[in-house]
């Protein structure tokens, strides 16, 4: 008898604990929420449960009715920014959420370079961190949700973590880059921004992928499969740490990876491609923005060596082919020794002018960085011209850097070759009045091609432009580049 009343309670409090609703993580306390939209709320609740929303910004109450297995939906609407709101969620017993504000959300993703924190990594700071840690009390509007490390072999539905607002302890410890990203947005927009971010040091594009969309892509699937631990495997991380997102309604993502994929950086493109596609598919939004952040030089395999530029040359490959995309320039920010470049403010910074320009539609800032247009053959020179510049007058505002403290900049970076495509150290020089590169070299009288900052590491790449923007690496060239120049991957 004992132990059919112990059952019997046992049962009971476990209908108690179902019957009450339960959320999502993300769905807490000091979250931000989408502006004028339709967002996302759910939880789980008794199956057959009737659950009312009540929203304090508009008083709305909506209704809905758990399925079999407890869950429910809805959509709610949003409107203009503003805060702090409540939501007040109720199947008989309420629960509130305080806190709330209405604003823009952005999900950041990528690895190691994402990830690093404003506080900085072990041996590695980020630039001006305890200055930047000490002023996150003057951005109440930020708030800012860390997605802990969960790969799965199967989709999970939930994560951990929580939504933090902007303080000293929680700042420090928040992706730099997004963080950086968000408070450009705060500071520009003047509205609420949450950034969510998820992240894994080392990881493949592949870990982050449906493997269902790898194996549709006209890829090598031998070497995307071939990942060894959890943040290199196919569909791990997407597992764990995509799908449980997809229903927070948001904006627009930030991305930053791919050091990890220079084994395969011929079919990183492709890759690249088939992310973005299968992110705004699972949002349901074709044009939703992606903005990606061109690696960082670094030495790798050698400074000489090719194996990061090729990468790099695949990232705008595949922004090129996909609408409502953007790349943040990093030629002038590497470090040779350091993987994790400590200037994460002007990445930050560069991709937030990316969203202000092309989503927001703040006129005047320093958006894309100059990228190459075209070439032409004068005498024994090639000249360059450039997108993303002003048309033809350095009085304009975006023009080509040629001065610094009075004295004329030599731009350098730049080789050259003649149709037997070896390639020799190249001078150049501005041509201010009309936004454009001549580059020469003696030992090449019939040059054919040029590459600019072109290697790991390019150490005398100086090439930038009023807005201190820098250009972006690549080659005229479509040549094959030997083993030797790419070097063993590791």
């Amino acid at each position: 008898m004992k132990r059919v009343i112990i059952c019997l309670v046992a049962a009971l409090m476990t209908f108690g604990a179902e019957a009450k609703i339960t959320l999502p993580r993300l769905v807490g306390d000091n979250m931000v929420l989408q502006r004028n939209t339709e967002v996302n709320l759910w939880g789980e609740a008794a199956p057959s449960k009737k659950v009312t929303i009540t929203t304090s910004w508009n008083d709305q109450t909506y209704r809905t009715t758990t399925d079999k297995d407890g869950k429910w939906a809805v959509k709610v609407a949003t409107t203009e920014a503003g805060g702090p709101y409540t939501i007040t969620i109720s199947d008989g017993e309420k629960v509130v959420l305080n806190n709330i504000l209405l604003g823009e959300v952005w999900i950041c993703m990528g690895q190691s370079n994402m990830e690093m924190p404003v506080g900085g990594f072990v041996y590695q700071p980020v630039e001006n961190s305890a200055q930047y840690v000490s002023e996150a009390n003057q951005w109440p509007d930020i708030r800012l949700f860390t997605v802990p490390r969960a790969p799965s072999s199967e989709p999970l539905y939930d994560t951990k973590g929580e939504w933090k607002t902007s303080s000293p302890a929680s700042v420090a410890e928040f992706s730099a880059t997004g963080y950086f990203f968000g408070r450009m947005l705060n500071q520009v927009l003047n509205i609420p921004i949450g950034l969510i971010t998820s992240n894994w040091g080392g990881s493949a594009i592949e870990a982050w992928m449906d493997d269902e969309v790898i194996k549709s892509l006209p890829v090598n699937q031998e070497v995307a499969h071939q990942g060894q631990w959890d943040h290199t495997k196919a569909e791990r991380l997407y597992n764990g740490m995509v799908v449980p997102l997809q229903n927070y309604t948001a904006k627009g993502f930030i991305w930053y990876q791919g050091c990890s994929n220079r084994h395969n950086w011929y079919d990183y493109k492709e890759l690249q491609v088939g992310f973005v596609k299968m992110l705004r598919q699972m949002w349901g939004d074709d044009k939703m923005p992606f903005y990606a952040v061109q690696l960082a030089p670094y030495t790798y395999e050698g400074d000489n060596l090719r194996s990061l530029p090729l990468v790099i040359e695949a990232q705008y490959q595949a922004m090129a082919e996909l609408p409502y995309t953007g790349i943040a320039a990093t030629t002038d920010i590497g470090n040779r020794t350091c993987i994790h470049p400590e200037k994460k403010k002007e990445v930050g910074d560069r991709l937030a002018w990316l969203a202000l320009a092309n989503d927001y539609g703040i006129e005047g800032l320093p958006a894309s960085a100059p990228t190459y247009k075209s070439m032409e053959r004068k005498d024994n020179k090639l000249v360059l011209s450039f997108n993303n510049l002003s048309n033809g007058s350095a009085n304009e505002p975006n023009s080509i850097r040629g001065y610094y403290e009075h004295s004329y900049i030599q731009p350098k970076g730049f080789e050259i070759a003649g149709e037997d495509k070896v390639y020799h150290p190249a001078r150049a020089n501005v041509i201010w009045w009309q936004n454009k590169v001549e580059v020469w070299c003696d030992e090449v009288p019939n040059p054919v091609a040029v590459r600019y900052a072109f290697v790991n590491f390019p150490r005398e790449a100086n090439l930038e432009t009023t807005y201190n923007l820098p250009f972006v690496p690549f080659r005229t060239d479509n040549w094959e580049i030997p083993a030797e120049e790419i070097g063993e991957i590791r």
